[in-house]
């Protein structure tokens, strides 16, 4: 298996490319690290390359904050500037440079 390196880092926000929802990066996988429960349960015709990082998002759309596990292939960085709603954000992040989020002390990874 060849080495790939995360397009995207811990404190970035970013958003999917096809569903509306953004979030905050807080951990990667280098490669499918979920249930097969959880794969089966995308739908082929959008299901994406295991061979690739995978990332966990704190999100959020429209209604509701939750935790998502993502692709990188279906991700973007986020350009909005609008700060995030998901409470758990600011429990585990605060403001660094340049408005980017870095991990509090404690929960660095």
């Amino acid at each position: 298996m060849k080495q790939r390196s995360a397009k995207f880092t811990i404190g970035e926000v970013v958003r999917h490319k096809v569903f509306p929802f953004r979030g905050v990066v807080f951990d990667v996988d280098p490669e499918f690290a979920n249930s097969e429960e959880w794969w089966n349960a995308i739908p082929a015709e959008i299901r994406p390359n295991r061979d690739q990082p995978f990332y966990h998002l704190l999100a959020e759309n429209d209604e509701t904050e939750y935790v998502a596990y993502v692709s990188e292939q279906n991700l973007e960085h986020d350009e909005s500037d609008m700060p995030l709603r998901n409470p758990q954000v600011y429990q585990i992040f605060e403001e660094g440079p340049r408005g980017r989020l870095t991990p509090k002390m404690g929960f660095a990874h």
